[in-house]
């Protein structure tokens, strides 16, 4: 007896050829133009204050059909049914001795806007395990356990962050990264910061001045360099690749005798960036105090940034305050937000100018 042939199920097209993984919620998105958010509403029936158009739902209806979408069933879970819990995933250690000089301060702002918003908050602690990436391709999908996740440090994995967006769900990072479509983020202001440093040694006389960083592509520390570049450039002082000592190596790179050299050769005031590791810093302070050097009677040092935890007593220096805790609220308000479907948007936070103890006016020239 001949088996019934199986029928094929209606309304679905066949796969694109040479195609291996299943289509994205994105994919849907761009075929029935509209946004990701608006897709993840028709899709979890969600009415959460959300007015989705007959016309509009059934396109989003026909591009599911089309490409033969099926949700994740994790996130469809989620969002049929919210549970009001916003994950916190970090990349680098969050709770370091000296809390002042860690991701505490942003935590402080998440913790407070979150509780506003009537959100509990979950630790993911991914850094714990040597971060994300050390746990293969699918560690970040415990955070769909939560509604929505906020992403914390310089390094977080591209490709994992982009499969989340991809798939709809709701996720904010902390520092610029516009390199991923589609990712929405939260940053300081690091560009206009630099440029108020640089034009305050402008102001004090200094007319060669160096900036001393780690060999970093992180935005933050592009950021900073542009920033320093830039306000050179306004002050009308020499830039370009002399204006930057950029090592990955600096304890070997910059040393008393490089530090002599630049005086030498009329540069009057150095500057260091802060990263998470602070070496910059710590390496210029220490070469400066090898080489003899009264800070600022001799050369002005500035940073862009706090210092360390181990340098955090001394006398403050000379550069800008991140306002962390205001970046860990925008970055909560925004994330409430993509959770609800709604269009979010978040300007750029300031950074505030610290005057500090470390520049004052060059020394007069013999």
């Amino acid at each position: 007896m001949e088996e019934p042939r199986k029928r094929a199920r209606p309304g679905r097209a066949p796969a694109p050829a040479g195609r291996t993984s299943r289509p994205r919620q994105a994919e849907v998105a761009r075929l029935a133009g509209v946004s990701q958010a608006t897709v993840s509403l028709v899709l979890g029936g969600s009415k959460q204050g959300a007015s989705i158009s007959e016309e509009t739902r059934q396109k989003v209806l026909d591009a599911v059909r089309s490409l033969g979408y099926v949700p994740d069933p994790a996130a469809s879970g989620l969002a049929a049914a919210r549970n009001n819990l916003l994950g916190v995933f970090s990349f680098t250690s969050t709770f370091p001795t000296d809390v002042q000089h860690s991701y505490y301060p942003f935590l402080v702002g998440v913790e407070q806007e979150a509780a506003v918003r009537g959100y509990d908050l979950v630790l993911f602690t991914g850094s714990s395990s040597g971060g994300a990436g050390a746990a293969g391709p699918n560690a970040l999908n415990r955070v769909r356990l939560a509604d929505g996740c906020l992403f914390l440090g310089r390094h977080a994995p591209a490709e994992e962050l982009q499969r989340l967006v991809a798939d709809g769900f709701p996720v904010v990072h902390l520092g610029r990264r516009d390199e991923l479509e589609g990712l929405a983020w939260v940053g300081a202001d690091y560009i206009s910061a630099s440029k108020e440093v640089v034009a305050h040694l402008a102001d004090l006389g200094h007319r060669r001045i160096v900036l001393v960083r780690e060999d970093d592509e992180a935005p933050a520390s592009s950021d900073r360099e542009h920033g320093f570049l830039k306000g050179l450039e306004e002050a009308g002082l020499p830039g370009g690749p002399d204006a930057v000592l950029r090592s990955a190596d600096l304890r070997r790179d910059l040393t008393a005798d490089r530090l002599r050299g630049w005086l030498r050769d009329g540069v009057t005031a150095f500057v260091a960036e802060e990263t998470d590791t602070g070496d910059a810093w710590r390496v210029l302070r220490g070469a400066a105090g090898a080489a003899g050097l009264d800070c600022p009677g001799d050369a002005s040092l500035a940073l862009l940034g706090s210092p360390p935890p181990d340098l955090s007593e001394d006398p403050a220096p000379t550069g800008f305050d991140i306002p962390r805790p205001q970046l860990g609220a925008a970055a909560v308000r925004m994330l409430a937000a993509l959770v609800a479907g709604e269009q979010a948007t978040e300007p750029l936070v300031a950074c505030t100018f610290r005057p500090g103890t470390s520049a004052g006016a060059p020394p007069a020239q013999p």
